[in-house]
């Protein structure tokens, strides 16, 4: 077993997920990231994560695979022989965009079997394992960290799909934090606003426009990866122990009601 701590992100090779990655290996985590892309398309960015000298390995998988998610597992278990921090992050938009009186049920099932159904099944897994690893009394002190969204609250009729899975996010953090509490497994959720990735580049004209002329933000910029990944950081330092379930916002103060 090692004897650092160890954080496995999925999605970690892009995007959210591979700030959040970048950061906790600097920080001295050994790093498990999982994703769907083959790894020679995604090995650039899995070489800066490993560039801070601390073990890193790439597992190509679907969260919303049942046997994808077991081997997963079993992979981190035989590299490092435990795991401290989950951060569940995988997650997809709708291939197509559609108004939710016209969407269809492939739409449907491809957003919420990733984003909240192998999302869920993973943690499930995960949670099991890390009750195990409390039991055994060796010191390791584990946590969830759900990556959501604002589209938790905030309708988008043309990616309903997507609201409703980063809803679901946040009624299951609550019920993760509550059945997990015994064992001192503390469970949050992080909600990112508006962050420039790969997902979002698709709509910066707009965003733009909103943040800098419209004034949809309080602070006034993009959010970025590492934003979200400083969250992750005071999270995982340990100084939040006696939270759980709890909400952090990290959307330039989205969230706050203004008249």
């Amino acid at each position: 077993m090692l004897n650092q701590k160890v954080a496995l992100i999925t999605g970690g090779a892009n995007g959210i997920g591979l700030g959040v990655a970048t950061q906790l290996a600097s920080e001295g985590f050994a790093i498990a990231l999982t994703g769907r892309s083959a790894e020679n398309k995604v090995k650039n960015n899995i070489d800066k994560v490993k560039s801070f000298g601390t073990p890193v390995f790439y597992i190509r998988s679907d969260v919303a695979s049942v046997i994808d998610r077991k081997t997963a597992l079993q992979t981190i278990d035989v590299e490092f022989g435990r795991l401290d921090v989950l951060v569940n992050n995988a997650g997809v938009a709708p291939k197509v965009r559609m108004d939710i009186l016209t969407t269809t049920e492939e739409n449907f099932d491809y957003v919420l079997n990733i984003n909240l159904r192998g999302t869920f099944f993973l943690s499930q897994l995960i949670a099991n394992y890390m009750i195990a690893e409390v039991e055994k009394n060796i010191g390791i002190v584990p946590m969830m960290i759900n990556i959501s969204s604002i589209s938790a609250y905030t309708t988008s009729i043309t990616r309903g799909e997507y609201c409703i899975s980063k809803a679901g996010i946040g009624m299951m953090t609550a019920l993760f934090a509550t059945r997990l509490a015994e064992y001192g497994i503390n469970v949050y959720e992080i909600r990112p606003g508006i962050i420039a990735t790969g997902m979002t580049a698709g709509v910066k004209e707009k965003y733009d426009r909103l943040i800098l002329e419209e004034g949809m933000l309080p602070i006034k910029r993009w959010g970025t990866p590492e934003d979200v990944a400083n969250a992750v950081s005071v999270l995982c330092s340990g100084k939040l122990a006696y939270s759980t379930g709890e909400v952090i916002n990290v959307d330039g103060g989205f969230h706050v009601r203004r008249l």
